[in-house]
């Protein structure tokens, strides 16, 4: 097939929904596709690129790492031609230009839902309301996804906040899924510093709550014995080393690539997810593909308690000693740690990215028997 993905940003992997897009269009790409992606980029790399759209808001999306795409009827009238299949990943301005295009074509599409509207309103710090993310939710099935009749959900968590808000299309829960990198090291490479390893990884922003994980750490038993590694980057980040000065071993802060951050996971004790809002959490999911136990937020706003084994692995929202308390259990536990870290693994293998690919085929070939279908009783 020759599929196009539209998303605004492709070419800096540095927020989830983008590393999403650029291992989902390789392995389609290892499956014999041809895969094309409309995005802000470089035109001498990406014959489909385009332009980035400054506005007021640009250096709020900068700050998280994305960025808004310009419309150009040029670059889309070339990605279209011929094309079997047009798969829009989030429902702003430039992927709703892109679809206005595209309708004139009579092309199959379908869209994905990877935006959280939880995660707009922390970002603009209106998080205090619940009816404005349900109102946001409304808002993008009025906008955009309306128009489409198959929608790919990264979990059932957020298929079912889709049914709730009154989203009429089918809804196709497939994980996102884990690289096959993503497993256990195969030799010990935990450091040797006699200091108890938490990695979290993740963007530096409020919903994911690092700030929460750092005071756990101050109430724990063991404070002077752990070593916190914060992976990823984000407007938050100078708030977050203050915070870290208070700790007897400051946190670490890094921006890793794929081997490193896996090096990172190998080196570690144990992983803490302490966001209260998610649609999956690849990040967890690696880290425990790699065999780190987790330690996961219960948050009724997030996917990621589907992957806590039991409760040892849950702790309450928000609540830094609780938090503090599962960090305990795990630094006295050991054995315990490393029989579930087994578990944890194994786990990691039915959430693999090739499965989520063979999934997204059959979405695939669903839209177009559909569309092909309706062509035929006009």
């Amino acid at each position: 097939m020759v599929i196009v993905l539209v998303i605004d940003r492709y070419d800096q992997l540095n927020n989830g929904t983008t590393m999403t897009a650029y291992r989902f269009a390789k392995m389609l790409e290892k499956r014999g596709h041809e895969v094309r992606v409309v995005a802000v980029g470089d035109p001498s790399v990406n014959p489909y690129a385009v332009q980035e759209f400054k506005s007021p808001v640009s250096p709020i999306a900068h700050s998280q790492g994305f960025l808004f795409a310009k419309p150009d009827k040029a670059v889309f009238k070339k990605a279209f031609a011929g094309a079997d299949l047009v798969h829009f990943l989030l429902p702003l301005p430039f992927e709703k230009s892109a679809y206005k295009y595209l309708r004139q074509m009579d092309i199959p599409m379908s869209a994905a839902f990877h935006l959280q509207p939880e995660n707009i309103t922390f970002i603009t710090h209106t998080d205090w309301c619940p009816a404005l993310a349900r109102g946001i939710y409304k808002f993008f099935n009025w906008y955009f996804y309306q128009y489409f009749t198959h929608i790919h959900c990264p979990s059932r968590f957020i298929a079912d906040q889709l049914k709730i808000n009154g989203y009429a299309a089918k809804t196709h829960v497939i994980s996102n899924g884990v690289d096959d990198d993503f497993v256990p090291a195969t030799e010990r490479q935990k450091h040797q510093d006699g200091l108890f390893h938490i990695l979290m990884i993740g963007r530096l922003s409020p919903e994911k709550r690092q700030k929460v994980l750092i005071d756990a750490i101050r109430h724990s038993k063991f404070a002077d014995k752990i070593q916190l590694h914060l992976a990823g980057n984000g407007p938050c980040k100078k708030k977050l080393m203050e915070q870290g000065k208070g700790l007897k071993h400051q946190p670490t802060f890094g921006f890793y690539s794929k081997e490193e951050l896996i090096q990172l996971i190998h080196a570690c004790d144990l992983y803490v997810h302490a966001s209260v809002i998610e649609i999956e959490a690849i990040s967890c999911m690696e880290a425990f593909s790699c065999g780190l136990v987790p330690v996961i937020c219960d948050s009724d706003r997030s996917a990621t308690p589907q992957f806590a084994i039991d409760d040892r692995s849950l702790f309450k929202p928000d609540d830094s000693k609780d938090l503090a308390q599962k960090i305990d259990y795990w630094i006295t536990h050991p054995m315990e740690r490393e029989r579930m870290s087994k578990e944890y693994a194994s786990q990691g293998d039915r959430y693999r990215v090739e499965q989520s690919i063979l999934e997204a085929e059959k979405m695939f070939q669903e839209v177009i028997t559909e569309h092909a279908a309706a062509k035929a009783r006009q």
